[in-house]
């Protein structure tokens, strides 16, 4: 079997992450990343969703801290939350946030839960 170079293989994981995510109703794509170009205000792997920078990693050992940095370091929007989207071979998707950013999702996410409850 032939071994995948890493830039392939971040792409396929890319290409995949968008695909699950398309799966979830999200619409979504793969960004264009021009490395050194400060201008450009979205460095994120995907984009599409509009509250998160999404860092996609397809990876058998993950630097958690590492791929965190590198999302908020690459996120140039602050009203962005910088999200890693990761997995290993034979594994599920995951998605590791900060704590303070996980409260700010789930607060959103149960004011919304709790609104539609109340429209009937």
């Amino acid at each position: 079997m032939a071994k995948i170079n890493s830039k392939n293989k971040g792409k396929i994981g890319e290409l995949e992450l968008v695909n699950k995510l398309k799966e979830f109703g999200f619409d979504c794509r793969r960004s264009q990343q021009f490395k050194g170009d400060t201008t450009n205000d979205d460095d994120a792997d995907l984009v599409g969703i509009d509250d998160l920078h999404i860092e996609c990693k397809r990876v058998e050992k993950l630097n958690v801290e590492e791929a965190l940095q590198q999302a908020e370091r690459d996120n140039h929007n602050p009203s962005k939350i910088p999200v890693v989207m990761w997995r290993r071979n034979r594994e599920e998707w995951k998605a590791t946030v900060r704590l303070n950013n996980f409260i700010k999702l789930f607060k959103g996410w149960k004011e919304n839960n709790e609104r539609n409850k109340n429209v009937k």
